[in-house]
């Protein structure tokens, strides 16, 4: 393909208008061809900001003029919609995570790998450079042999209203937010095996609003990872080693103007590497432009076992009540 990528947007929800579009828009190898909602007025008024053409769900799957797919649905209707888009021979780019259980995803995988299509799940921050700047450091030996390796991704409370404390609709903060920091000890550490982990539910609700998790790297790295979502916020990840350590503050959610800086410490005290800006979304949608362009439909095994170390976190989990009432652990 030498011609942009001609992108159908699947969902109208608050990630596609704050990020996804914008980021379209300023990637030169793709094109929104058409926007689809359940609500015509809602799809008409992002056509008018973004171009496009606007149509409903199943209009937007069988036109001749969408290559792909950008997904950004709840959760919960992730496998039902990326199914239908494969079976219409789109490409297929899903807001993460990209179903909510790992036989999902593994069905898709395998969907997608038979039709011969792209699949891609839209985690977009390990295409911040400030990532492969962390790998650097690491591997220079910076902080020595890295010991251990705590992340966290957490947000203050949502409005009652809000999709993510929907169980029908993949709420919790497990899959919201517990797979970012899961998915970074993945990329900088590779293999990881679950130790324990536990879960707060609501109890009106029953979703996950927070939790942890001890997993260790199959070198030995110790890792810990937290998520929330009726906590202060924070986004950030500390790598520690046998001769120093270093922080990366914003480590998910680095907007497109931020210079990131990372803080190293060790014996000759505090040293901040100081990086250059980037645009995890717009780059995201270019790799993925750039697979299908390049005829690449193979799958990323992150995605896969991601979702088995969720599914391993839900089934082995200690439960706690978020009200903090006595006996709450389960």
């Amino acid at each position: 393909m030498s011609a942009p990528l001609r992108v159908g947007v699947l969902g109208c929800g608050s990630i596609a208008r704050r990020k996804a579009l914008p980021a379209l828009g300023a990637c030169p190898g793709t094109v929104v061809a058409a926007v689809a909602s359940r609500d015509k007025d809602k799809a008409a008024r992002y056509s008018a900001e973004f171009g496009g053409e606007p149509v409903g769900y199943d209009e937007l799957l069988a036109h001749p003029g969408v290559d792909a797919v950008y997904l950004a649905v709840p959760t919960g209707l992730h496998h039902e919609w990326t199914r239908a888009a494969l079976e219409a021979g789109k490409h297929v780019l899903a807001e993460k995570p990209l179903t909510a259980s790992a036989a999902h995803t593994r069905e898709l995988v395998e969907l997608a790998a038979a039709r011969g299509l792209v699949l891609r799940e839209n985690f977009v921050f390990p295409h911040h450079a400030q990532h492969r700047a962390v790998r650097e450091l690491l591997a220079a030996g910076r902080i020595g042999e890295p010991r251990s390796f705590d992340a966290v991704f957490c947000i203050p409370p949502l409005p009652s209203t809000d999709v993510r404390y929907s169980p029908q609709l993949g709420g919790g903060a497990l899959l919201d937010l517990g797979v970012y920091p899961i998915r970074a000890a993945q990329d900088l550490f590779g293999e990881l095996e679950l130790v324990g982990a536990c879960l707060r539910e609501d109890p009106g609700t029953g979703v996950d609003v927070g939790g942890s998790a001890l997993l260790v790297s199959a070198g030995g790295v110790m890792v810990g990872v937290r998520f929330g979502l009726e906590h202060a916020y924070g986004s950030w990840y500390t790598a520690w080693g046998s001769t120093g350590r270093l922080l990366l503050d914003r480590a998910f959610t680095a907007p497109a103007g931020l210079e990131p800086v990372v803080r190293i410490t060790d014996a000759q005290g505090e040293h901040e590497e100081r990086l250059p800006a980037d645009d995890q979304f717009r780059r995201a949608f270019e790799a993925f432009a750039a697979q299908v362009r390049e005829g690449r439909h193979e799958p990323d095994p992150a995605t896969l076992r991601t979702a088995e170390l969720v599914d391993e976190v839900r089934r082995t989990a200690r439960r706690a009540s978020s009200t903090g009432s006595p006996g709450g652990l389960a």
